[in-house]
């Protein structure tokens, strides 16, 4: 398959001006959008205000771009933002990092709820943990759109050629981490379904770390190196950051199940 489907998705004129709107940003965009109505639905089902959800979605938002940008100039070219550090605020350049989401994601939630007591930080993690998974498998997509994050050279039927950076057949690993994200989106779902009456507390959030940053170690054998760093081992510098990710998330569900059947013995 040749792949070079244009990445712009359409144009927005302002005056004399026409501004590029890419199928990332769009794909990006909508993970607010539906996570905000899925929200809004949780809210309601635990018999939370539902105007509260805008706050916590703006709150996520920011921590979510500042997370992610921070995230990909420290983690895959810190030497040229540290000597350009105003490169930095070129987001519409292109460069976020999903570890650094989360970590952004994770400090904009805690503050969050510290105004919220009625809100706890694991509680609206547990949820967060089950909605984005979405979200990857929406942005894996935009990755899709915009030819990057490229897979490995394989000569797999399936394989893909990104005619717009080479004529080489890829993985296209950006289809593999997005339908990865989808089935844990589902799995995590259904367990909420199944739960939601007894869900223990920060179940679904260690969960999350475990799926999410476990499929991402996986499909990183998949993709060419991303970062400027070389190791010099099998693995690259996001699967060693998914590794005490992955730690956590078992610590989490540990803690959880513990706290859970204490509760229930007692």
């Amino acid at each position: 398959m040749i792949w070079q489907t244009d990445p712009v998705a359409f144009y927005v004129a302002v005056g004399d001006h026409r501004w590029p709107v890419f199928w990332y940003g769009v794909l990006f965009a909508s993970t607010f959008a539906y996570g905000t109505l899925m929200f809004r639905w949780l809210y309601r089902q635990a018999g939370k205000p539902v105007d509260h959800v805008y706050d916590l979605v703006l709150t996520v938002i920011v921590g979510t771009v500042i997370g992610a940008r921070l995230g990909h100039t420290m983690i895959y070219n810190p030497g040229l933002y540290l000597s350009e550090p105003w490169r930095i605020l070129y987001v519409w350049k292109g460069g976020l990092a999903s570890h650094g989401a989360v970590v952004g994601i994770l400090l904009a939630v805690w503050l969050y709820a510290r105004w919220r007591p009625d809100q706890s930080f694991l509680w609206i993690c547990d949820r967060i943990g089950m909605a984005v998974p979405l979200s990857g498998c929406l942005i894996r997509l935009g990755n899709f759109f915009n030819s990057e994050l490229l897979g490995r050279p394989t000569e797999m039927p399936w394989a893909v050629v990104f005619a717009r950076i080479d004529m080489i057949p890829r993985h296209p690993v950006q289809l593999y981490e997005s339908l990865c994200y989808l089935l844990i989106f589902f799995i995590q779902f259904r367990f909420y379904l199944k739960h939601r009456d007894d869900l223990p507390l920060g179940m679904l959030f260690g969960r999350f770390f475990v799926l999410v940053f476990g499929a991402r170690f996986l499909m990183e054998f998949f993709k060419e190196e991303q970062t400027i760093y070389v190791t010099g081992l099998p693995m690259n510098m996001a699967q060693f950051l998914s590794i005490p990710a992955v730690l956590v998330g078992v610590v989490i569900i540990v803690l959880s199940r513990r706290h859970f059947l204490s509760k229930a013995s007692g």
